[in-house]
């Protein structure tokens, strides 16, 4: 008996027809199999189906009922195909549908532009849509006539473009000044779908621009405001979180507005209720949560109060979570625990802490990027490191094969919580080490992505502060002289400054820790001396002055070694760096410089009046003298001790 189901070819075969009938057939008929059937989709696209109904919707005549007829199925089945199908957009593209499909845009037949419409609108929801020019005159133009427009389509395409292409502040600024928000808060009182694609737009251009906040609160006498926290109130779940969303965009963007503190505890309340919706809203509303507490903790004690914490508890005990919303809940507890011990201790007493190390072996790398961004804020807590809870191999373990993990992102998450865990507040850095880390650690320093080179040497600085000497033996073997002497001078202005910091941690303490900038002929003290030189860097020239003050906290040799490198022969001791930096702006860089000169001073070294003397010659006791009244406390104290260091040997 043969098949119902049309063959490969044969569907090809009438896609191409040219008989209207068949081919119209034909293209409703892949239209309705395609329709949420993610599957069927992508077997239709790779049969090149695409191109076909691409080719009908290029060559119709819009002006006949039969064309208008086709070319309103045909761009129906490219929506279709377009629709969440990264695959499918980039298929419709390459067909050539997308300037057709918009010259459609322009047809007399009201059905021929909702279909074009409709279809662009699938398109412009995909990452892979054509970028839109705002800077071209007859783009704008073209644009406002959409969201002008009276027909429910048009504007939401209009708005979708506006979603997908404006990304920059000038964008922004060029949509404000063509009148795009008044075009928008038109469409506040429009249907539902009008409502949502408004406020989505609105909160793409006012998201962290001032200008345009302010430009927006001001029409209309604040009116699109109070109707936007109207909409907070809307019956439908996706509009309260856009209303939302635009909102947060609009207190993040200027602490002029929504100050109100209902107002805060009245949006920490809406995403929190939010979280109960099973489907997409639910998802978004945790990323909705994190954009409103991030960095505030006004808010993030507000969201406490709320328990807001054992709200995303509760979710994450679900154990068929959607991969998504388990990345919203780590993300928005990471924000919430960032900054407050009171968080991060009711984070630990609910045992959040067991689910998150699950996560950690998540089959999908944005889980587990997540959890190892929640793992880093929870481990700031002081208490907790102390008391060794996340030194424990259920966490160490996990996290070190993170450290080869296939995804850059997850990586370098992984290297953000270890250098969190590793400062661990005790000498014994054993675990890590014993689990393969260090090994992990050093080979990330030779890596070619900066990123990953970075977070593994800041995880290293951390990994010697306050370890035994020999903790800092084993790390410095395993690191080599010569390694650290490259990533003192790797080409990235941050990874120098963590270099440096690294050898800071490293030569202090112990007078043999000391040695270790001595190894192999000093090229370690040399690429210290080399990037004070040169480097523009505040931050690099702070941590590399550190690094010479623990020296010249060593013996006599490691004092007046150093001194070379402060007043090289070949130059004016009044235009050496060290004179420059007592002389900063920067008050930590004048206090590291000052701490240079203390070390080197002290009354009880035999070489201090030499080094004294010195310093005298080439004016630095002069600046010394002026910095006792300085404006900050740090570098007028130091600047103190060392005047009274170099007085007891004469202040001549």
């Amino acid at each position: 008996m043969p098949s119902s189901r049309p063959s490969s070819d044969l569907i090809l075969h009438r896609l191409s027809s040219s008989d209207y009938e068949i081919k119209l057939k034909a293209i409703r008929e892949v239209k309705n199999q395609i329709i949420g059937n993610r599957t069927k989709k992508l077997s239709y696209i790779k049969l090149g189906a695409v191109p076909a109904v691409a080719d009908s919707l290029a060559k119709a005549n819009a002006d006949s009922d039969f064309g208008s007829n086709l070319i309103v199925q045909s761009a129906a089945a490219l929506g279709s195909f377009a629709c969440g199908v990264d695959q499918g957009v980039r298929a419709v593209l390459d067909a050539g549908a997308f300037p057709n499909l918009i010259r459609l845009l322009s047809a007399v037949d009201e059905k021929v532009v909702d279909a074009a419409a409709r279809s662009l609108r699938m398109i412009y929801q995909s990452k892979l849509a054509p970028k839109f020019d705002f800077y071209k005159e007859e783009n704008m133009d073209f644009l406002l006539s959409l969201l002008r427009s009276e027909n429910e389509n048009l504007t939401g395409l209009g708005a979708g473009i506006v979603i997908h292409s404006c990304e920059t502040s000038d964008e922004q600024n060029i949509l404000c000044h063509a009148g795009s928000l008044e075009k928008l808060i038109s469409g506040l009182d429009g249907s539902i779908s009008q409502r949502d694609a408004s406020l989505e737009s609105l909160a793409t251009i006012l998201k962290n621009n001032p200008e345009a906040v302010s430009k927006f609160v001001e029409l209309q006498n604040e009116r699109a405001l109070r109707s936007v926290i109207e909409l907070t109130k809307d019956k439908y779940p996706r509009t309260r979180l856009l209303a939302c969303l635009c909102l947060i965009c609009i207190k993040n963007s200027s602490s002029c507005y929504l100050q109100d503190i209902g107002i805060k505890t009245k949006l920490i309340y809406i995403l929190l209720e939010l979280l109960d919706d099973s489907g997409q809203v639910g998802e978004e509303s945790s990323f909705a949560f994190s954009s409103l507490v991030a960095g505030k903790e006004d808010l993030q004690k507000l969201a406490f109060e709320a328990n807001a914490i054992d709200k995303f508890y509760n979710h994450l005990q679900n154990c068929a979570l959607h991969p998504k919303r388990l990345e919203g809940i780590f993300l928005a507890l990471a924000d919430l625990c960032s900054k407050l011990e009171c968080c991060r201790s009711k984070f630990m007493s609910l045992q959040v802490l067991n689910l998150l190390i699950n996560a950690l072996t998540h089959d999908e790398a944005n889980v587990r990027t997540a959890a190892c961004i929640c793992l880093k804020s929870v481990s700031r807590s002081i208490k907790s490191l102390s008391a060794g809870y996340f030194t424990n191999e259920r966490i160490v373990i996990p996290l070190v094969r993170l450290l080869s993990d296939l995804c850059t992102s997850v990586q370098v998450a992984a290297l953000g919580a270890i250098s969190n865990i590793v400062v661990d507040f005790t000498p014994d850095k054993s675990t890590i080490i014993q689990c393969g880390g260090l090994k992990e650690l050093v080979q990330l320093t030779k890596s070619m992505d900066s990123s990953l080179r970075l977070n593994a040497v800041w995880s290293l600085r951390n990994m010697v502060f306050l370890a035994d000497k020999m903790c800092k033996e084993a790390i410095f073997m395993e690191l080599t002289v010569s390694a650290v002497a490259s990533l003192i001078r790797d080409p990235e202005p941050s990874v120098q400054e963590q270099a440096l910091a690294l050898v800071r941690n490293l030569v202090d303490g112990c007078m043999d820790c000391i040695e270790f900038a001595f190894a192999e002929d000093g090229i370690i003290l040399d690429a210290v001396g080399s990037q004070l030189q040169k480097s523009s860097k505040i931050e690099i020239a702070i941590q590399g002055m550190y690094v010479l003050s623990n020296i010249a906290s060593g013996n006599e040799f490691h004092k007046e070694a150093i001194m070379p490198l402060l007043f090289p022969e070949t130059e004016n001791g009044s235009h050496s760096f060290l004179s420059q930096y007592l002389q900063s702006t920067d008050s930590s860089l004048r206090t590291s410089a000052a701490w240079v000169i203390v070390n080197l001073t002290v009354p009880a070294s035999p070489g201090a009046f030499g080094r004294i003397v010195k310093l005298r010659n080439f004016g630095i006791v002069s600046q010394i003298k002026r910095m006792v009244n300085d404006s900050c406390m740090d570098v007028k104290l130091q600047a103190r001790l060392a005047l009274d260091q170099i007085i007891s040997f004469g202040d001549s």
